[in-house]
């Protein structure tokens, strides 16, 4: 069976937990294994859905010209293929020259001198994208997205997309979320909707409400359609609340805006859903004390 490494950064114990009672622990955190591929799938699987904010990569052999796979979560280096070859892509923050590399202007200078006059303030313009997507199942290989919403938090500039799909509804999502068949027909093409999503995003920070499940379908939609995957920084409100809120007899969202003060229904609908959790975030302490701490 293929030789499995599994390292991760900055998880939550209880993946680090999980994972020690399939694979050895042989450095802190760094795992070793030997298992088949279905089983390496599920492993895999398990620790996207669980890294919260942290860092994940899967290394594997495989039966390509170099002899190896991986796979990452949450980092700057991220996998493309190359004629077939698995190459690692290192994405790096531009950084913009400073002002002091050219020197000063007197303008500059009368309007850095008037900045630093100002009396300093608490209040941080913290700018997010709040995202959810309706799909037609689970599976991000082999069901399809069938709605995006957005709200950017700072401006409230909304994003909505119903997404044109070539296969009928399940009747168990046309009850779930209301979305007909004849709604998508006239739905956007997804490599277009994809497109202006990423160009509303832009570089902001993306949170969600069991967020990973949306990233994981639209980088899913975005790789096969040869574009560029999301690489934003993302924050789940699922691992804050669960942290917050540790005696909930459930953490579906329905059940967390209620113990939260929202009593409202939660429609299924990416933008209304959107909304939803924008609202809530606002209510988590530990998410608005880590955003003070991040900023």
């Amino acid at each position: 069976m293929p030789f499995t490494v599994i390292t991760l950064k900055n998880t939550p114990n209880s993946l680090r937990g999980d994972l020690s009672k399939w694979m050895q622990e042989i450095a802190t955190g760094v795992y070793v294994g030997n298992f088949n591929s279905k089983i390496r799938e599920e492993l895999w699987k398990r620790v996207v859905d669980s890294s919260g904010v942290g860092e994940a990569t899967l290394s594997y052999r495989d039966r390509n010209e170099i002899g190896y796979n991986f796979e990452t979560h949450n980092t700057k280096r991220e996998v493309i293929d190359f004629e077939g070859i698995p190459l690692v892509l290192i994405r790096s923050e531009r950084k913009e020259p400073s002002q002091s590399q050219y020197g000063f202007s007197k303008a500059s200078k009368y309007h850095k001198a008037k900045k630093f006059s100002k009396p300093k303030t608490n209040e941080k313009n913290i700018s997010l994208v709040v995202l959810d997507i309706e799909t037609d199942g689970l599976d991000e290989k082999t069901n399809k997205i069938i709605e995006i919403g957005a709200l950017k938090t700072d401006t409230k500039e909304e994003f909505h997309k119903l997404i044109k799909i070539d296969s009928k509804l399940p009747e168990k999502i046309i009850e779930l979320t209301g979305i007909r068949d004849e709604d998508l027909k006239n739905g956007e093409d997804i490599v277009t909707a994809l497109k202006e999503l990423k160009e509303f995003i832009g570089d902001r920070d993306i949170v969600g409400y069991g967020v990973k499940f949306d990233i994981k379908f639209i980088n899913r939609n975005l790789k096969v359609n040869n574009l560029e995957r999301l690489t934003n920084k993302s924050w789940d409100l699922l691992d804050f609340v669960k942290r917050e809120k540790t005696f909930l007899e459930n953490y579906k969202l329905e059940t967390v805006l209620k113990s939260y003060g929202i009593d409202e229904k939660v429609p299924h609908r990416a933008l209304k859903d959107v909304k939803l959790i924008n609202e809530l975030s606002t209510k988590v302490n530990k998410f608005q004390e880590f955003l003070k701490k991040d900023r």
